[in-house]
């Protein structure tokens, strides 16, 4: 399974990594159907003319065999390593959890990649001027041009009744911190070592947890997380738990470690419970191979 490097990330209202909000692109536009997207989806926005791309952009295939990527940016420079297709969906296109993308290759998550792409110095230094969100919004944008132009990917959302978590708060009460943060700014990081993880957020709404704890524990939920706590206010976490337990939610784990079900019950007065709800996801329409260059 592919890991990232710890990152800490801003976190604003509607999602949460790198590089959420989903922007279709003008080729994006003319082949897939956006739809308006519910809250806990990115939303549909059509970008200016004057929207930034990448200026070069080079692809290699990556026959490692590792099941380690990593990618960073640095003064305008993308770089990543043993990266996959769903992977630049996921963490640099639409910031959404694996579970939210459906359809497409047999190789979209098999191939990898070593890519580089860089901005140019004017759009280097105008993306710096905007304020966090639009610089998101751009930076987002261009991943999704950079993915329709190098693996000729199309797509279109649909919303569709899956299965999903509901967070509610345990009959004992929800043991949460309110923020002592005054600067108005929510963040979320996470970080693991071996099967350990360790959750912290900033200044988060539970609305905003739960689209965290979606992206950032999908490895142990694989489903959308909905705030049903009716609780109200911000809040600083911090959740510790381990990989490969029980994923029953009960949280019952077969050895000593904590599962991210027993987790969040005993370390936040909150559960998970299991229901279905209406799920945004993206589905792939067409995608290819990307030429090397």
């Amino acid at each position: 399974m592919s890991t990232r490097p710890t990152q800490k990330r801003p976190f604003l209202l509607g999602l949460t990594p790198l590089l959420a909000v989903s922007l279709a692109t003008a080729s994006l536009a003319q082949s897939s159907a956006s739809q308006p997207a519910p809250a806990a989806a990115p939303s549909a926005t059509t970008p200016s003319s004057a929207t930034p791309v990448f200026e070069v952009a080079a692809i290699k295939p990556n026959h490692s065999g590792s099941g380690n990527s990593n990618s960073d940016t640095d003064k305008g420079l993308f770089t990543a390593t043993n990266v996959s297709l769903k992977g630049l969906m996921q963490y640099e296109a639409y910031d959404i959890p694996p579970s939210r993308i459906l359809g497409g290759p047999k190789w979209l998550d098999s191939a990898r990649f070593d890519i580089q792409a860089k901005t140019d110095e004017t759009v280097t230094d105008r993306l710096q001027k905007l304020d966090h969100e639009q610089n998101r919004l751009q930076t987002r944008a261009m991943f999704q041009q950079f993915l329709a132009d190098r693996f000729q990917l199309r797509v279109h959302w649909e919303t569709r009744e899956l299965p999903v978590y509901a967070l509610v708060a345990t009959k004992n009460g929800a043991k949460l911190q309110p923020t002592k943060d005054t600067s108005g700014n929510s963040g979320t990081s996470t970080n693991g070592n071996g099967s350990s993880m360790k959750f912290t957020a900033t200044a988060v709404t539970l609305a905003q947890l739960t689209q965290a704890l979606t992206s950032e524990a999908a490895r142990d939920l694989g489903r959308e997380v909905i705030d049903k706590t009716g609780i109200a206010g911000k809040y600083d976490v911090s959740l510790n738990w381990t990989h490969d337990t029980s994923t029953a939610p009960d949280g019952s784990a077969q050895d000593s470690s904590i599962s991210i079900f027993t987790a969040i019950q005993e370390q936040l007065g909150l559960k998970l419970e299991s229901t279905k709800g209406p799920v945004q996801v993206l589905v792939i329409d067409h995608a290819e191979m990307p030429s090397e260059n």
